[in-house]
């Protein structure tokens, strides 16, 4: 019984710091997020979609592909994708009043026009976005 539970533990560990090595740069396309990063954005004058996602957040994988699909479509080819990581980022979370993981944030300059939490609805977070924009 020992070995079983120490097998899970090992095993548990090893997906932990898995999913936290590959957390740290963020997808092709989008911007890691740092607050430089986030004011050149929001300077530009075009939209900035913003995910504040965690690499444990089911929820979060579950709106990836629905966010890269939108990163895509071309009416929001001016558009810069930010990713926020939940656990890293708490003053960015405190300034923007950022309840949980899964929050979507659309900004045009430094204003803040949209916001969904925990949208998985593939219809109703586009229709978010786009709105937005």
């Amino acid at each position: 019984m020992f070995r079983f539970l120490a097998l899970i533990t090992v095993v548990a560990a090893v997906f932990f710091a898995a999913t936290q090595l590959t957390a740290k740069d963020a997808p092709e396309g989008w911007v890691q997020y740092t607050p430089e990063a986030l004011a050149a954005a929001q300077a530009s004058g075009d939209p900035v979609v913003v995910d504040v996602f965690a690499p444990w957040c089911p929820t979060c994988r579950a709106q990836a592909p629905i966010l890269d699909e939108l990163r895509l479509d071309d009416r929001l080819a001016d558009a810069t994708f930010i990713k926020v990581n939940f656990d890293e980022n708490k003053a960015f979370l405190r300034a923007h009043r950022i309840p949980r993981q899964s929050t979507i944030l659309v900004f045009k300059g430094r204003t803040e026009v949209a916001r969904s939490i925990a949208e998985t609805n593939r219809m109703r977070l586009r229709a978010v976005v786009l709105n937005a924009i």
